[in-house]
């Protein structure tokens, strides 16, 4: 084969080979198509007006430039436009350095990067034409058709529409102002990611707090807030994790739920809650607990659900529990299956074998109601197999039951008892509150007793009473027992099982939130700024750094 004829042959082919990638792949080389004037120096060419070059599928306007043709890259001065022939995608700014082979514009001083609804303002703005990403730092700023977001740095993805914000976020809807450290925006949903501390007050003054970041979606305004709490004039709801719409007014928690009624001081506790602010309603259930404030006092009760209503009419002000029931407070103590709490006259209804204790005495029944006045127990009803017991000086058991009874209190202790239908009373008369002399027993249709520090002082009767006196020397249990008799002290709740109910750990008022920052930071001035102050020389001044003829910049 001839020789010459092969190295043709082979040189054809690498011709045609070079051809085939030309076609194939786009060209990365920076080229001008305008200039009004154009001078070539140091391997520089100077364009100077309505300069317009382009890359691939952008075109790149500017009042002038410095095009390097040989490192493919310019550097571009006033009124920079990149405009993107494919995507909706327009960059200005007063100046930027653009590489042809890394694809990386480097835009600063006043620049708009604008992307369909969504613009970004900043001065310092890199962008990557190849992964479409264009990342600010030293303060930015977002905005679209509902909101405005700012933060010191900022990663904004174009080809997901996805923004992250990093350090002193602050966005600002028309409804509220949400400041952060880290969040992540969506443009086209319109959802914003928290990470972290999140703070946000509405327009209508409500205050919505996340230890751990939270999850927007700004259309729909609805909320999700993790170790979060949402605070208004009237209420307050924590949760580990708490979902708000802001449209219905609803609340849902998840672990650790609380929810706060602040007019009524009536605090709700539970694993898993929901709440209407509208209707002032509340569902919580799982180890649930109430505490009812008062000035002096606490009253605690822990039940398995709880439902609180408390809306505008008073008899539709109510809280019920439901099974498990157990209350405590200073002055009293009780257990019951199911309770109604009546905010409008502080009434308290047990159902179901219900026990309340009271300092030296126990009262039961099937059913009862007690009343609270001036932060101390006043009276209380009780129908159907109504049973009091009360102890002496001596620890004996004195004993009244009849169908119904009404007791009346006075500073925390039972001062009268009153006995309606089939009245059996059985007391042990003292000598000297210090000796047993015998028990009377008694049977009435009406009875009414007076009490002193617990002890009984006074017994009046109806008509025609059956009474029989017996002496200390034969008495015994049966004869010191009315049928029904059930002394069940243990089972009294006291703090202590309630706390092992639930304990509530209480909210921090001084926690951390970024609306108490200062929004004007106060530079210190450097060492050299101080001492030229002062008219001192600098130790050691920083030298300059000069730019070389080739006229390129780090960034």
């Amino acid at each position: 084969m001839n020789i010459r004829f092969l190295r043709i042959s082979c040189l054809l082919l690498l011709l045609l080979s070079g051809i085939g990638r030309g076609f194939g792949q786009e060209s990365s080389v920076l080229e001008i198509l305008n200039s009004t004037s154009l001078e070539g120096t140091r391997g520089m060419e100077r364009l100077l007006g309505e300069v317009e070059m382009k890359h691939q599928s952008s075109l790149i306007f500017c009042d002038s430039a410095h095009f390097y043709r040989a490192e493919n890259r310019a550097r571009l001065f006033g009124n920079v436009r990149i405009q993107d022939i494919e995507d909706p995608i327009t960059t200005t700014s007063a100046y930027a350095e653009y590489d042809g082979n890394t694809k990386v514009a480097k835009l600063r001083r006043n620049v708009v990067f604008t992307n369909q609804e969504t613009t970004l303002y900043t001065d310092y703005l890199d962008y990557n034409r190849e992964s479409n990403i264009a990342t600010y730092f030293n303060k930015g700023r977002v905005v679209d058709s509902t909101n405005v977001l700012t933060s010191e740095r900022g990663i904004y993805e174009v080809n997901i529409e996805r923004i992250t914000f990093r350090q002193d976020v602050v966005l600002v809807n028309p409804d509220y102002t949400m400041k952060t450290n880290d969040l992540i925006y969506l443009t086209i949903p319109k959802t914003a990611e928290t990470k972290g501390l999140t703070n946000i007050i509405s327009k209508a003054g409500y205050k919505l707090d996340a230890q751990k970041g939270s999850f927007y979606d700004t259309q729909q305004k609805q909320f999700r807030f993790f170790e979060g709490i949402v605070e208004t004039e009237e209420s307050r709801v924590k949760a580990e994790e708490l979902f708000y719409d802001e449209e219905k007014a609803y609340y849902e928690g998840k672990e650790d739920v609380r929810v706060l009624n602040k007019e009524r001081q009536v605090e709700v506790f539970g694993e898993r809650g929901q709440y209407w602010e509208d209707r002032k309603y509340s569902l919580v259930h799982g180890n649930a607990l109430v505490r009812k404030y008062f000035e002096s006092d606490t009253l605690f009760m822990a039940a398995d659900t709880l439902i609180s209503h408390d809306s505008e009419a008073d008899t539709a002000k109510y809280l019920l529990a439901f099974h498990s029931i157990k209350l405590t407070k200073t002055d009293l103590a009780g257990i019951a299956d199911s309770l109604v709490y009546n905010y409008s006259d502080s009434s308290i209804r047990l159902f179901q074998d219900p026990v309340m204790w009271n300092q030296k005495s126990q009262i039961s029944a099937d059913s009862m109601v007690f009343f609270i006045a001036n932060e101390e127990l006043d009276r209380v009803y009780m129908k159907d197999k109504a049973f009091a017991i009360m102890t002496d000086t001596l620890l004996n058991h004195n004993q009244m039951k009849g169908r119904t009874m009404t007791g009346y209190f006075k500073e925390g202790q039972i001062e009268t008892l009153d006995i309606d239908g089939n009245g059996e009373s059985l007391y042990f008369a003292l000598e000297a509150d210090t000796l047993t002399q015998g028990i009377n027993r008694i049977l009435s249709a009406n009875i009414k007793l007076t009490f002193q520090e617990g002890a009984i002082r006074k017994a009046n009767f109806g008509i025609r009473p059956d009474g029989q006196f017996t002496p200390v020397q034969k008495i015994d249990e049966k004869i010191s027992r009315l049928e029904g008799f059930q002394w069940r002290i243990e089972e009294k709740p006291d703090r202590t099982s309630i706390d092992a109910w639930r304990k509530p750990i209480e909210i921090d008022p001084d926690q951390e939130n970024l609306f108490n920052e200062p929004d004007v930071r106060l530079e210190m001035p450097t060492e050299e700024q101080i001492q030229k102050k002062l008219g001192k020389p600098v130790l050691n001044p920083a030298k300059k750094k000069l730019i070389p003829d080739s006229g390129k910049v780090d960034f």
